[in-house]
């Protein structure tokens, strides 16, 4: 695994480029969803957190390792979206630390609960976080079940 960089919010650019192009590869290509499906009107609403971690490759193209958004979804409640870490990354811990820094974020902005929509194959990810399942969500593209999920911070 590369050396990383600190999560911060995209600042650039060439970070947004990379942080998208990440959401887009591992959350809609797969599945043959047009670009720009990757994208949220949520992502310019006020209050919206970004986390981007890059690969530390100083003086080159950024290349994202790990994104999320938090969300507010109510008055003290926040929802998780758009978690995807590089296939090349996946295991190395990477998913829990950008969900450290949504949370920590969160709990800076007041914020008291975070819900989430976890697909099938990650539930067992958030609830090693914290996170219970509440009931079953919807199917995404018609084949991926997805699970109500909330943690209490």
């Amino acid at each position: 695994m590369p050396d990383t960089a600190p999560i911060h919010p995209p600042r650039t650019p060439a970070e947004w480029a990379a942080y998208y192009q990440l959401r887009y590869a591992v959350l809609r290509q797969p599945w043959q969803q047009p670009l720009g499906s990757e994208r949220s009107p949520a992502d310019e609403e006020p209050g919206t957190i970004h986390a981007l971690l890059l690969a530390d490759e100083a003086g080159e193209i950024p290349t994202a390792l790990a994104v999320g958004m938090l969300h507010p979804s109510g008055a003290h409640q926040g929802q998780v979206r758009f978690m995807a870490v590089a296939p090349a990354a996946a295991g190395t811990g990477l998913g829990r630390q950008i969900m450290a820094y949504l949370e920590a974020q969160a709990r800076a902005a007041g914020l008291t609960e975070i819900i989430l929509h976890s697909r099938e194959a990650a539930v067992g990810f958030y609830q090693r976080l914290g996170y219970e399942v509440v009931e079953p969500s919807h199917l995404l593209f018609g084949v991926i079940p997805h699970f109500l999920m909330r943690k209490q911070l």
